[in-house]
């Protein structure tokens, strides 16, 4: 027994698997309409890996197996491509999961306990295309992250690439917030274009800037929610019901600059996360950068 849990750590050690308004208050439990699908650098690239894989896939079968395994053209950096067969054997990695091949995965799980290979099995029963998400060991940061992986079923096997959730760090945050301060000192007018703008250079990640009008509680920017600019945020609330912007004002009678913890839906993520929010003050404005902290 302690030597199969010895093997089985050993496995995860190596494993790094390519995995309000009534309007305004939506955006905490929404779906996706009214809010940016924030540009992802590394789901986009994932996709494209998979894309690749599953164009040679068809043409050579297993044969493919090969060039997979191989690191050269279906490696991208820390992206790679592994196979699952449907019945959950593990088929070709071009990654350290290559200690997987052969063995049968079905109930490998997470560092969680999450299931996520029977989970993709099951999932690709239902439909040929689809994801899942799992927390496992980022050999960068060598630590548990959330993962994503996307995948693809052609007969019986199911072709996948993983990317790490960007997850924005406190101090990424407070650099943001910085240079919106900055930007709204030097000419407010082109800063709130900017923040508005996805090209405009104040969206990384899960990072945005939102801007508020002090003197009625207005939106003015939100990086990734156009239909929040001109709304109400005295009205705005998180899905627990706190208001937020007038919790935000609030502190600001007192002081330039203040904190708020509250819950939102993450743009990367697409779901309800918690989120500490740090904001300042700046002539009439609220500007105003939050990271997710779960």
């Amino acid at each position: 027994m302690v030597g199969r849990q010895i093997l089985r750590a050993a496995i995860f050690a190596v494993m790094a698997i390519g995995l309000y308004p009534a309007q305004a208050q939506q955006e905490g439990a929404q779906g996706t309409a009214g809010i940016r699908e924030m540009p992802t650098t590394d789901a986009q690239r994932a996709r494209a890996l998979l894309a690749r894989a599953v164009g040679h896939f068809r043409q050579h079968g297993d044969e493919a197996f090969a060039a997979f395994n191989h690191p050269g053209d279906f490696v991208d950096a820390e992206l790679y491509v592994y196979v699952v067969g449907t019945d959950g054997t593990f088929l070709a990695s071009g990654g350290s999961s290559a200690a997987l091949i052969g063995r049968k995965v079905t109930n490998m799980r997470d560092a969680f306990g999450t299931p996520f290979f029977y989970d993709m099995l099951e999932k690709a029963k239902a439909a040929d295309t689809g994801s899942v998400e799992y927390r496992w060991l980022n050999r960068l940061h060598q630590k548990p992250e959330r993962k994503i992986t996307f995948f693809h079923k052609v007969g019986t096997r199911i072709l996948a690439v993983g990317y790490y959730i960007p997850r924005a760090s406190p101090e990424q945050a407070n650099a943001l917030l910085d240079r919106a301060v900055a930007a709204v000192k030097a000419d407010p007018g082109k800063a709130i274009a900017a923040f508005n703008d996805l090209n405009g250079g104040y969206i990384e990640d899960d990072l945005y800037v939102f801007v508020v009008d002090l003197r009625d509680g207005r939106f003015k920017a939100h990086g990734v929610s156009p239909r929040l600019i001109d709304s109400d945020g005295l009205a705005l609330t998180d899905p627990g019901g706190k208001p937020i912007i007038r919790q935000m004002i609030e502190a600001l009678k007192d002081s330039d600059r203040g904190e708020l913890d509250y819950a939102w839906r993450n743009p990367v993520t697409r779901k309800v996360e918690d989120k500490h929010t740090r904001f300042r003050k700046v002539g009439d404005l609220l500007v105003a950068v939050g990271y997710y902290t779960r």
